[in-house]
C-alpha cells in the first residue's frame, strides 16, 4: 500500500465524516433551539420539572426527522452513488 493508498482512505474517511455532520446537524440544531427555549421558559416561570424539557424536543425532533428524512436520504444516497462510481479507480 503506497501514500496514494492511504491518502484515499483519509479522503474517504474525511468525506463521511463530513456527510455525517450535514446530516445530523439540522436534527441537532432543532433539539438544541427547542432545548434552549424551554430551559428559559422554565427558568422565567421557575418550573423545574424534566418532562417539560423532554417531550417537547423528541416530538420537536421527531417533525424535524419527518419533514428533512427526503432531503437526508438524497444526501446519503448521492454520497454512496459518488462512492460507488469511484471505486473502480480507487486501489490498483
Amino acid at each position: 500500500m503506497g501514500p496514494d493508498t492511504y491518502q484515499q482512505a483519509i479522503d474517504l474517511g474525511r468525506g463521511m465524516i463530513v456527510v455525517a455532520l450535514v446530516v445530523s446537524l439540522p436534527l441537532l440544531g432543532v433539539g438544541l433551539a427547542v432545548g434552549l427555549l424551554i430551559s428559559v421558559f422554565q427558568a422565567a416561570t421557575q418550573v423545574q420539572e424534566q418532562t417539560i424539557s423532554f417531550v417537547p424536543k423528541i416530538v420537536a425532533t421527531a417533525l424535524a426527522l419527518f419533514i428533512l428524512l427526503p432531503w437526508m436520504i438524497s444526501r446519503l444516497t448521492e454520497y454512496t452513488i459518488g462512492l460507488f462510481r469511484a471505486m473502480p479507480g480507487m486501489f490498483p
